[in-house]
């Protein structure tokens, strides 16, 4: 049995120590809780969900990864559309300008115009291929590859394909003197209408088809993999994160629970000191 007027053993000192120390303890773990926000901020706090909440901090990032390539593709993609788009826009006129030119009943003059405005139709188409470019990437002009690119963790690609348009418009583009030509001219005009023309016309509205379903399926892939992030987020949420509300309650119990701790610990400092009382 404990001596319980000692002046060299105070019990009841020890016993109130370790209740605030426990409390104290108890004290930190929540202020941490709501200074971070998170529940499991570390391997001391819960070693195998934080060791599952870091793989899954891991996929995230390469989720992110994937979606960076994903959206640089479509600006590869989005760009390429645009100058096919721009070379599209032109054709009408190209193909009027070429109308015009396989009329035998045109002046030599209004020949020499109409040949110069269909060579600066084909500069300007030329020019948007040329000018097709993103990040250094042109999908539109000759000896372009093709851009794969990855669309998932398992390693699945997308592709987008590279449309040869340069080749098909220098073609046409090289017709601009024999169409000029007094003497062949408006056969030339009508030649080209029928072959270098229509292959032109059918290369550019293949790209446009093929560009187009390409980026579509990057839009969709990437917006897969915003949900699936989102979702994977969330489940991380419920693995380490903190209920604040919760936690602001213990806060205060806890803080009330040191103040009484605290308290306790002085009436049991100061019980020895009544022992004096006797020897007066």
């Amino acid at each position: 049995m404990a001596v319980q007027n000692s002046v060299l053993t105070n019990v009841g000192a020890f016993v109130a120590l370790r209740n605030l120390n426990s409390t104290n303890a108890k004290l930190d773990q929540v202020q941490n809780r709501v200074s971070t926000g998170l529940k499991v901020a570390g391997a001391l706090d819960d070693a195998s969900n934080f060791s599952i909440a870091q793989g899954i901090r891991g996929e995230l990032k390469a989720i992110g990864a994937v979606t960076q390539g994903l959206n640089n593709a479509k600006g590869v993609g989005k760009v390429a559309i645009a100058g096919a788009t721009g070379v599209s826009n032109l054709l009408t006129d190209i193909r009027a300008k070429l109308t015009s030119l396989g009329n035998e009943g045109i002046t030599t003059q209004q020949r020499t115009i109409l040949a110069d405005d269909f060579n600066k139709l084909m500069s300007q188409a030329n020019n948007f291929v040329a000018n097709s470019i993103f990040n250094g990437v042109n999908l539109l002009s000759s000896g372009g590859n093709n851009v794969n690119t990855l669309s998932n963790l398992s390693g699945g690609t997308l592709t987008l394909t590279a449309q040869s348009l340069t080749t098909v418009i220098s073609s046409l583009q090289g017709l601009g003197a024999s169409v000029a030509s007094s003497a062949s001219g408006a056969a030339n005009a009508q030649t080209a209408i029928s072959t270098e023309f229509s292959a032109l016309e059918s290369t550019v509205n293949a790209a446009l088809g093929s560009l187009g379903a390409e980026v579509r399926a990057l839009d969709l892939q990437t917006s897969f993999l915003q949900e699936i992030s989102d979702a994977t987020e969330e489940g991380l949420g419920n693995i380490v994160d903190a209920d604040l509300a919760r936690e602001s309650a213990r806060l205060t119990a806890l803080q009330v629970q040191q103040q009484l701790g605290i308290q306790t610990l002085g009436i049991a400092n100061h019980r020895p000191q009544s022992v004096l009382s006797l020897f007066r």
